[in-house]
């Protein structure tokens, strides 16, 4: 029974998209691409990287609030300029107390004025510490003294941070003391807290907001296909098509974006036949159907694993110069890496850069996926120096499968080849990056004095581990007879400022875990499979 509903749905899907090949071309409208993610400068041949990892480690070294840290940064108080502050609180967004009172210090210097920028930094790690009432008070401060200019793009930080630590609450209440600050709300601002709270999943928070404020401000389409955007993700096909028709009851001119966002979310509900039949009715509102209108198609034929399909609709787009954007040509790599069609993946991405479509580090994991379980080493890595080439920097999913493959077959040379290179490529490792090495390590024998060592510089850098780490590590120490090890271990958690490696220290020594485990392994052993 199952299998034949499967099978039915299949076929409405080809029924549908084959009337769509068959269709006249319709002229290319321009790409509408949303909110740009805040840019963080790289280090200007003027700063010094050696004065940046010495004043890191200062931070790491005098956490505790007792460490006179502010004498310990007095030899650098000359070297000091935007750029070094900037690095130093992006590499220690793991040390809240360290980095704000760095940031203080910072501030007190005689002719030293921070940028924009730090205090978007500094607003982010006391956020990601829940350390909320630091921000406004430093919020409140600039305001008074006329540091810098309080802008709308401070409180864009604030809504995601509110929203990155689930207080959706807080993130809309921080959206109403804008007037406080002498800012008046505006269309962006909203767009800006609606995207925030979509994107950690807080869609029905969302809702509640925009209900609450779209008669009292012109919210304007964006909005509205923020919300459909959202709603569509979590499958409420009925209340995207209840906004569309809202959004057209009161006036407002749907573009192509709030369209194509309509076609998307009935494809993704399994609405196929429908969201083509919208799609044919384009033309007698006075829409013309762009890249992506066709590109919804064509990520409903990965779906159904229609490639086939997806590859006519493709061949039409280049008959008529109509260009995917980067993201349907993932999908469509995604798909061919899970079929074992790499060579296909590969033309793919040949094609995208003669087309001028610069792929995004999400193109090339999608292949390394493939590379590293097949523990194609060689491969891999010359689809690191690929992405180097193209300047498309790697994140985490690329190093922690890297790393995992490499340990896995005992290359443990080119496991610290690629460590060491990290910092050079400007990512410092994150706590599931810190986990792959250490439960690789712990596997392997005559391994567990390099994953204590890791471990060590995971507690140093102030990046509590999961709970599954310290329960694996203690085991194999305690198995092994290096009962003394664990408590030099412990001793060095317990040192900590951070309240969560405290609590985890007490975890190690007892041996006591929590219902944690089972999902941080989850997160960060399975996180590549999903790729």
């Amino acid at each position: 029974m199952v299998m034949k509903s499967l099978s039915s749905s299949k076929n409405r899907v080809f029924n549908a998209l084959s009337l769509l090949f068959s269709q006249p071309h319709i002229p290319k409208l321009p790409i509408f691409k949303p909110f740009s993610p805040l840019s963080i400068s790289s280090t200007s041949p003027s700063s010094s990287p050696q004065d940046i990892n010495e004043i890191c480690r200062i931070l790491s070294d005098y956490r505790s609030p007792h460490h006179d840290i502010e004498s310990a940064l007095a030899p650098f108080s000359h070297k000091l300029s935007n750029d070094v502050v900037e690095q130093v609180l992006k590499r220690s967004k793991n040390l809240g107390s360290a980095a704000h009172r760095f940031f203080l210090w910072a501030q007190s210097l005689n002719g030293f004025k921070y940028s924009q920028q730090s205090f978007h930094i500094i607003v982010d790690i006391l956020g990601s510490t829940k350390q909320f009432p630091l921000i406004w008070d430093l919020l409140h401060e600039v305001n008074f003294t006329g540091d810098i200019e309080i802008s709308h793009e401070i409180f864009w930080v604030l809504f995601r941070v509110y929203c990155r630590v689930n207080l959706p609450n807080d993130a809309i209440r921080a959206f109403v003391k804008l007037v406080e600050f002498g800012l008046e709300p505006c269309a962006e601002d909203i767009h800006q807290l609606l995207y925030a709270l979509c994107k950690r999943k807080h869609v029905r928070h969302a809702q509640q907001f925009f209900d609450r404020f779209k008669v009292e401000y012109d919210v304007g389409v964006k909005s509205y296909t923020i919300l459909m955007s959202a709603l569509g993700e979590v499958g409420d096909t009925d209340e995207v098509r209840k906004l569309y028709d809202e959004m057209r009851e009161r006036g407002y001119v749907v573009d192509v974006t709030a369209y194509n966002c309509l076609l998307e979310c009935l494809c993704k509900g399994g609405n196929v036949d429908e969201a083509y039949e919208l799609f044919r009715e384009m033309g007698s509102i006075g829409l013309e159907p762009d890249a992506c209108s066709y590109s919804v198609f064509i990520r409903a034929c990965c779906k159904a694993n229609d490639m086939h399909g997806a590859f006519r609709l493709l061949d039409r787009m280049r008959r008529y110069n109509l260009t995917p954007n980067v993201f349907t040509y993932n999908c469509i790599i995604k798909r061919l890496c899970r079929d074992k069609k790499v060579e296909d993946a590969y033309n793919l991405l040949d094609e995208m850069i003669e087309r001028n479509v610069e792929p995004d580090v999400w193109s090339y994991n999608a292949i390394l996926a493939f590379h590293c379980d097949h523990f194609e080493v060689n491969k891999a890595q010359r689809l690191l120096s690929k992405m180097g080439k193209n300047s498309c920097l790697p994140d985490r999913h690329t190093y922690n499968m890297l790393l995992k493959m490499l340990i896995r077959i005992g290359r443990f040379d080119r496991m610290m080849e690629v460590w060491e290179g990290m910092g050079e490529k400007g990512y410092y490792p994150s706590v599931s990056t810190y986990a792959v090495i250490i439960h690789g390590l712990c596997k392997k024998k005559e391994k567990l004095e390099e994953a204590c060592k890791f471990f060590e510089m995971m507690i140093d850098a102030g990046i509590p581990p999961y709970t599954s780490t310290c329960q694996m590590l203690r085991n194999k120490l305690i198995g092994l007879g290096f009962s003394e090890q664990t408590e030099i271990l412990v001793d060095k958690m317990e040192q900590s400022t951070s309240c969560s490696i405290q609590e985890l220290a007490n975890m190690m020594r007892s041996n006591k875990a929590n219902r944690r485990v089972l999902d941080e392994e989850r997160d960060f052993l399975w996180e590549e499979d999903e790729l």
